[in-house]
């Protein structure tokens, strides 16, 4: 019997990859010596479940990770990660307090904890049946008849059961779980990354709103102004009414786009008190310029380091080892289940002489239970946990080049709206010259109406166009920290210092 067994190991396939394979004693299914030690050893059931068990083939190998990113040209390929704290590159103080209060905060990632403590719980109850059962007992029962005087019977019984772990089912279940317990750590870690990555996202959306604001309302006073030259103008006869209803209308213009950045502003502000966990009447942000925000450089790695560094991978991997734990317990459950019971304790027909040791009694058995026709639902079962372990591989795979793909297209945008930023920039300048100009020719009477609407409309729409790439730069560069994976692993100073301000807060 010791040749049925089966062992499970980990395989390393190609770059490091971890790769799940079931491995069977050479010995089991070919060879008539042990084709007749079980047939011997096992009824027909056990035929039809342990000895026409073959070995899985080997999976092909997860995927080939490419050398380095293609976009990540002229990076040195052995750059370090990003910071688990990579928020603070950005240099914003009141970020890095936003962050670090939503890491405490946020609901999401409570529920996440709770969930990871449900797995935790879970774990100890797939543990147990490694454990003898052991309960107790005990009756005091008084019977009679008519015309027969009643009779006691008193007992105290301690019942003990143990199932033999003997080919490891019960091991198999129990790792399983651990694996489950692990994926939903990792979950967390996906939240916690997800949040601090929307916290960021939404803070800046507030900055950019404010800052458009400010050029909106920049805006109406340049236009006033212009305006007012007009108005001026016609008093002496040298401009005419459509030259003012054109000015009034482009003022007009302006003052409308205030309310919409307005609303965008509060929304955030709103949106941002949500993932820290509060009403949004009680958080105030100050928020500033994004002119104010740095622009770190993040340095991608290898492509290989993703596969410890995002969660999501790390998570998807721990699914499918839990899967193949699942693929092992549903094989043995084919093979015969031992037991043994015993149960110890006293019996007496009177309460005074229970715990003597003429009352004392005991049993001791063993079980041996093999399945033999169950209608194929163990058979079904099995190959229900190998479906679904390979639904898993294809996810694992899924989201490693998922992961690949999302670093790719961050690399991409990034690299493209810096280039973009300084083409906006340049052509915000460009725009202001002319404006400028043309205000002045407008003041000596040297120009039209049409070319001083045209430079007011160019350079109000490009400073605005600047403000909507700059945000959209940051969001990349903060989608790029996320596909790298960075900060899923939090610091305990960050968790310490941030309680100490909270409490602090809560003191005042």
């Amino acid at each position: 019997m010791a040749a049925i067994a089966t062992q499970y190991q980990y395989a390393l396939r190609g770059r490091g990859i971890s790769t799940l394979r079931l491995l069977l004693p050479s010995g089991l299914v070919g060879g008539w010596a042990a084709r007749r030690h079980c047939a011997l050893a096992l009824t027909l059931g056990s035929l039809l479940s342990g000895c026409w068990l073959a070995a899985d083939p080997a999976p092909p190998p997860v995927v080939d990770v490419p050398p380095a990113y293609r976009a990540a040209a002229g990076v040195k390929p052995h750059a370090a990660l990003p910071a688990p704290d990579w928020w603070r590159a950005f240099r914003s103080r009141e970020l890095t307090e936003l962050v670090e209060r939503a890491q405490l905060d946020n609901l999401d990632i409570a529920a996440a904890v709770a969930r990871i403590e449900q797995a935790d719980a879970a774990t100890r109850i797939a543990g147990a049946p490694l454990l003898p059962l052991i309960t107790a007992s005990g009756t005091a029962q008084r019977s009679g008849a008519n015309g027969v005087a009643p009779t006691d019977k008193f007992s105290a019984v301690l019942n003990a059961s143990y199932e033999i772990d003997i080919w490891g089912k019960n091991r198999a279940a129990l790792r399983a779980q651990e694996f489950t317990a692990t994926a939903t750590r990792f979950d967390r870690e996906v939240i916690v990354l997800s949040t601090v990555a929307t916290v960021v996202n939404t803070y800046f959306q507030v900055l950019a709103a404010q800052d458009r604001l400010r050029i909106a309302r920049s805006n109406v006073n340049a236009a006033v102004r212009i305006l007012k030259v007009f108005q001026d103008r016609i008093a002496v006869g040298t401009a005419s009414g459509l030259d003012i209803a054109q000015q009034e209308s482009l003022v007009a213009q302006q003052r409308a786009s205030v309310p919409p950045l307005d609303q965008q502003m509060r929304q955030n502000t709103a949106t941002l008190a949500v993932l820290l966990g509060e009403a949004p009447e009680r958080l105030h942000v100050r928020g500033g310029s994004m002119a104010a925000i740095g622009a770190p450089r993040a340095t991608p790695g290898l492509p290989s380091d993703l596969l410890r560094q995002r969660p999501d991978i790390r998570e998807a991997e721990a699914q499918l080892a839990a899967a193949d734990a699942n693929v092992e317990n549903a094989r043995l459950a084919l093979f015969p289940s031992i037991s043994l019971t015993g149960q110890g304790g006293y019996v007496s027909a009177a309460l005074s002489t229970l715990f003597v040791p003429a009352s004392a009694v005991y049993t001791i058995a063993g079980s041996v239970t093999q399945p033999v026709f169950d209608g194929f639902r163990l058979l079904a079962t099995l190959d229900q946990q190998k479906a679904r372990r390979t639904e898993l591989l294809h996810d694992y795979r899924k989201s490693i080049l998922s992961g690949f793909a999302d670093v790719e297209r961050a690399l991409i945008a990034v690299q493209d709206l810096a280039q973009q930023e300084r083409l906006q920039a340049e052509a915000v300048r460009t725009a202001r010259r002319a404006y400028e100009l043309s205000e002045t020719q407008l003041r000596t009477g040297t120009i039209d109406i049409t070319t001083v609407l045209n430079t007011q409309r160019t350079l109000f729409g490009a400073e605005d166009q600047l403000a909507v790439v700059r945000l959209t730069r940051l969001q990349a560069i903060v989608s790029l920290y996320q596909a790298l994976g960075g900060g899923w692993i939090i610091p305990e100073e960050i968790s310490d210092r941030a309680r100490t301000r909270r409490a602090a807060q809560s003191q005042n």
